[in-house]
């Protein structure tokens, strides 16, 4: 039977590390954007008239409505739920005994508290990929640490395979869809290889680097566009191949996939997460590679070498023929697409209910091979305890690979044929838990006429001038070179970058976040750049948005500070002022202007601890989640050395 503690241990603080960056990022960030004078007061999303809290939980599930009985107020419940779940998951990544069933059960309750008030802030694919991985946690993780220990003679308990099968499962989902959404949208970037010539300068976010990206050639552009496609559409078929050099193989595709990504772009935890997600390829094996072998084991070895070449070969050789890859008459590499959209629809169709089919098999494979290692392998009444935990983890595995089959048929009409009606009930029963979701990331290119950017201008006098207010990491002064700020994510930049692909209209948080800077919020002036404020006094009596166009500066600049050149669109929202009455009617209508007068505070003592531990936060936010990274390995490091000793 496949070895995979030591893989399944590695996942599982991997998570850790995701959550504590999660959860890190999120508290720093709360006053601002769902404080009681933020963006989207989160206390809005609590105005429940249920009178008992059975209902009030069954009508909103979350932690938060425990506020009153603690003596805080939605806010400072926030903080304390954001700091339990940063304290657990660092628990989680310092030591293996803690990475138990209970604690992911309370990381994944405590996450998706905060993700039910998150409002727009909080509707990214990679917050709902955290919740469905961590869920899987729960089932891949022991109950308890010293249960795990006591069963030294056993390499694996046989429910891991199952419940660890689930992860290369939900792994094969993310990347599949993602690579299949950008063909299906019919995107010309897409279907032209032209997507990377304008995903660097266009991405929300981009690392210094991506400058370096967007300038390289575009023959090179255009085959790591190919690449990119194939590793999310063709490559992750080979996940549930037999043997494992193929799926090692396929671990090392993909964390170079993401490896590109983290370097020239800033998406947050996703990537690491992802990572995390790919360590369901390997097993233990892999790590122990200095365990004596017999010939037999060697000669194996070859075959798997030798059968894992000829398969990527062929890989190769199809992308070079779907591609046209071709050496042009000026001496480098030519590439376009040599199907269509109705053969990539036909050969979709064929592909998604297969691919059902063929996880279906793999679990059953896994299952039986699982079901008998629990029947042979333990002694005395350990066996029946192993056998009733492992049919236990089936049937789960069995639950949610059927739900997770209608997010994943959607891709194509062909996969209704694989959804039994009774499968589609129970996941839209479940759809608000995201135990099994859709996922699609760039499925469309955006900023090809050059990146649309939202700039927020104040002055004191309609005729100006103009002041902008500058954030701390989405473009906006064409000097200001672009940070790395991963595994952070500055969520009012994000949208920030949303809002710019549509108009104020369709963002009505935007007015929330004027009338925020007309009164010089302080906790929402903390989201921007304080240190380049243009009324560090006094705020400004009128502000404005206007759209501009940004784009890279050309290759020859290169040693010039200038990143960026901007050309002004025009008027994105009309002027407003502190006293506008289509402004002021706008925002009680929502709730975010009340005439409540604040609320005691049953808890001063608890509150007033919360509110001297929210000084760490004066440290700027991605320099504070590596801290803590590095405090984390510290006292590994010093442990290990201990034990040693």
């Amino acid at each position: 039977m496949a070895q995979i503690r030591y893989t399944r241990n590695l996942f599982l603080r991997g998570v850790c590390v995701v959550y504590l960056f999660a959860f890190a990022s999120f508290y720093v960030q709360i006053p601002g954007l769902y404080g009681n004078d933020g963006v989207l007061p989160a206390k809005n999303q609590l105005d429940s008239k249920a009178k008992t809290l059975s209902a009030r939980v069954q009508s909103k599930p979350t932690l938060l409505w425990l506020a009153p009985y603690v003596g805080l107020d939605t806010e400072y419940m926030m903080d304390v739920l954001a700091l339990l779940g940063i304290f657990l998951a660092f628990t989680g990544f310092v030591s293996q005994k803690f990475c138990t069933a209970p604690m992911f059960a309370g990381l994944w309750s405590l996450y998706f508290s905060l993700y039910q008030v998150g409002q727009t802030f909080m509707w990214f694919q990679w917050d709902i990929l955290l919740l469905e991985a961590g869920f899987l946690c729960v089932l891949a993780a022991p109950f308890r640490y010293q249960l795990q220990a006591r069963r030294r003679t056993v390499s694996v308990s046989p429910r891991d395979l199952v419940s660890f099968w689930l992860v290369r499962w939900l792994l094969f989902r993310l990347m599949f869809s993602s690579g299949v959404v950008k063909l299906t949208s019919g995107c010309p970037t897409w279907w032209g290889l032209t997507a990377l010539t304008v995903h660097f300068e266009s991405q929300c976010i981009p690392t210094p680097l991506a400058w370096y990206a967007h300038h390289l050639p575009t023959w090179l552009l255009k085959l790591s566009t190919v690449y990119a496609n194939v590793a999310e559409i063709a490559l992750p078929i080979l996940f549930f191949f037999p043997l494992r050099t193929v799926r090692i193989t396929g671990f090392y595709l993909q964390v170079l996939l993401q490896v590109c990504i983290i370097l020239t772009g800033n998406y947050n935890f996703f990537n690491l997460l992802t990572i995390c997600l790919c360590v369901s390829l390997l097993d233990d094996e892999y790590f122990n590679i200095k365990r004596p072998q017999s010939v037999s084991v060697r000669w194996w070895k070859v075959f798997s070498i030798f059968v894992n070449l000829v398969i990527h070969a062929a890989v190769i050789y199809g992308t070079i023929v779907l591609f046209n890859i071709r050496w042009s008459p000026k001496n480098f590499l030519d590439m376009d697409i040599s199907f269509t959209k109705q053969q990539f629809d036909k050969a979709l169709g064929l592909a998604v209910p297969a691919m059902v089919y063929v996880g279906l098999i793999s679990l059953t494979m896994t299952v039986f091979e699982a079901v008998v290692q629990s029947l042979v392998e333990p002694k005395g009444p350990a066996k029946i305890f192993t056998f009733l935990t492992t049919a236990f983890c089936t049937g789960a595995a069995l639950f949610i690979f059927g739900i997770s089959i209608v997010p994943f048929s959607t891709l194509h009409a062909s996969g209704n044929s694989t959804v039994v009606p009774a499968l589609r009930e129970w996941h839209g029963h479940l759809d608000h838990l995201h135990l099994a979701n859709s996922y699609g990331l760039f499925r469309r290119m955006t900023g090809v006429g050059g990146r649309p950017e939202v700039i927020i201008e104040g002055s004191n006098h309609l005729e100006g001038p103009w002041k902008e207010y500058n954030f701390l990491y989405k473009p906006g002064n064409v000097n200001s070179t672009p940070p790395f700020v991963a595994p952070h994510q500055p969520r009012l930049d994000w949208q920030m970058w949303f809002a710019a692909l549509g108009t104020y209209h369709q963002n009505p948080w935007l007015m929330s976040l004027t009338y925020r800077l007309l009164t010089a919020q302080p906790e929402v002036l903390r989201l921007l750049d304080q240190s380049r404020s243009p009324f560090p006094d006094n705020p400004p009596k009128y502000i404005k948005g206007s759209l501009y166009h940004y784009r890279y500066t050309p290759w020859n600049h290169r040693s010039t500070r200038v990143w960026w050149t901007r050309e002004r669109v025009g008027e994105y929202f009309p002027v407003f002022s502190r006293d506008h009455p289509p402004l002021l009617d706008y925002l009680r209508s929502v709730k975010i202007l009340t005439d409540d007068a604040p609320k005691a505070f049953p808890a001063p003592a608890v509150k007033a601890a919360l509110d001297t531990l929210r000084q760490v936060t004066q440290v700027e936010a991605s320099i504070l989640l590596w801290s803590l990274f590095a405090a984390g390995w510290a006292i590994i490091a010093t442990r290990s050395l201990s034990q040693r000793r």
